[in-house]
């Protein structure tokens, strides 16, 4: 599984990236919503961390745009901003789950691998009548 982390704090993407890879999944870092557009047109990304107090694009904003777009990868919002209020915000937004900060490595990797979880159920919806695929979720042969 492949996770694109979108946060500005060098130090806490640093730790979340050690902590995902020592987990065995395939982690990049981002430090702003405008680097994690260029990300994903480049790379196929399962799960997307994001920081809500970006520079430039807030992170709210840009998961409205990502979401606008039928983009389907799993969110998991992870902030400062814990009032109920921001969290209802971003779940309407798109996001699939909110942590918010601070939280301990245990309680991110268990919900990164719940999400990779649910990311396998739909990916296994696949048909494959021999050498053809066809995703009915994303409506692609």
């Amino acid at each position: 599984m492949r996770v694109l982390i979108v946060e500005d704090d060098a130090m806490l993407a640093d730790g979340l990236t050690a902590t995902l890879r020592h987990e065995g999944f395939v982690v990049d870092s981002v430090s702003s919503a405008e680097q994690a557009e260029a990300a994903i047109r480049v790379s196929d990304v399962d799960l997307i961390i994001l920081d809500i107090g970006l520079p430039g694009m807030d992170g709210f904003t840009w998961l409205r745009r990502l979401r606008s777009r039928g983009a389907e990868q799993a969110v998991l919002v992870l902030t400062a901003r814990d009032a109920v209020s921001d969290r209802v915000h971003g779940l309407k937004l798109g996001a699939d789950d909110y942590l918010p900060k601070p939280f301990g490595p245990e309680e991110l990797t268990a919900r990164v691998s719940a999400l990779a979880r649910r990311g396998r159920a739909i990916r296994s919806r696949l048909i494959e009548p021999g050498p053809l695929t066809i995703d009915p979720a994303r409506k692609r042969a």
